[in-house]
């Protein structure tokens, strides 16, 4: 945290760069600021935050139950601590238009690069589940232009996300689309695709960067970054894989122990205490703190 160089400003304008750039750009999902910090140290672009997986670290379904605040908090903390542009699913908006409008403001205050807003109703589902139920386009357009119109920063970037495929056939999404960038909308969501074609057919229909979802599990097959990439995609987001990742490890782990006793058969799917305190910085802090503390104090003779 201390030791972040990059403002949130400069984080943005990374973005902006990397959406202009031709290429494709990979955003893993970070479940927690430490994991943040590790897909920064691999040399990814930048850093995704699921409101799936912000609702399943409270232990909560991904049906709309986690708050605004709580988003934004979890924002905050994991903005901070990485020099990538980070990006924070909304959601619907947490209300009405102005309450979508009042979430940019304070996700920008918290750091975050962009956002994504979606065109579901509430209580919203995951954008791979069955039985989602859409809000009408003008209503949509409003989310879109009220966040767009309360940006402070024209830099930070509004990704409109649409779950119509699934709902109202292509044809009918990529209208929807269209109008999202009409209204405002920096980037396309287009989620729950189900062929190379659709990808191709919106790559084709719609003038701004595109963001694709290889979240496993869901309706997509998992496309190649050099797939997405010839198709003309500008992001790819991961956005549950690295907390699957950790529970499905954990799971084992926790077997183990209830079968042998001890963790000794499980040291070698651990992280190493010396790699935990590297990806921690542990020494910068410690070099920080001497550093401020290396002075002497010396009797002052009475006058």
């Amino acid at each position: 945290m201390l030791f972040t160089q990059k403002t949130a400003v400069e984080k943005r304008l990374e973005l902006k760069r990397q959406l202009a750039d031709g290429a494709l750009h990979q955003f893993p999902g970070a479940f927690n600021p430490l994991c943040a910090q590790l897909i920064e140290r691999k040399g990814f672009s930048g850093i995704y935050i699921s409101g799936a997986v912000i609702s399943a670290d409270l232990c909560l379904p991904d049906i709309g139950l986690a708050t605004m605040g709580e988003f934004v908090d979890r924002g905050r903390q994991i903005a901070r601590v990485t020099d990538l542009p980070a990006i924070i699913d909304i959601d619907t908006g947490f209300g009405e238009p102005v309450s979508a409008a009042r979430t940019i403001r304070l996700m920008e205050e918290a750091g975050l690069a962009g956002c994504h807003i979606e065109d579901q109703v509430m209580p919203k589902r995951c954008g791979h589940l069955d039985g989602k139920e859409l809000v009408a386009t003008t209503t949509m357009v409003q989310r879109v232009r009220a966040a767009a119109d309360a940006k402070m920063d024209s830099n930070f970037c509004l990704i409109a996300r649409s779950d119509a495929r699934a709902i109202e056939g292509l044809d009918k999404a990529i209208e929807r689309m269209q109008a999202y960038v009409d209204a405002g909308a920096d980037v396309i969501f287009p989620e729950a695709l189900k062929s190379e074609q659709e990808f191709a057919t919106v790559r084709e229909a719609i003038s701004v960067p595109l963001l694709a979802n290889m979240t496993e599990f869901g309706k997509s097959r998992l496309f190649n970054v050099r797939e997405l990439e010839d198709l003309g995609y500008n992001m790819v987001i991961y956005p549950v894989t690295t907390l699957r990742l950790a529970m499905g490890e954990v799971s084992r782990g926790l077997d183990a122990i209830l079968r042998d006793g001890d963790q000794n058969g499980i040291l070698d799917k651990m992280q190493h205490r010396k790699d935990l305190y590297d990806l921690l910085r542990y020494e910068d802090y410690n070099a920080f703190d001497q550093n401020l503390f290396n002075f002497e104090v010396h009797d002052t003779p009475a006058k």
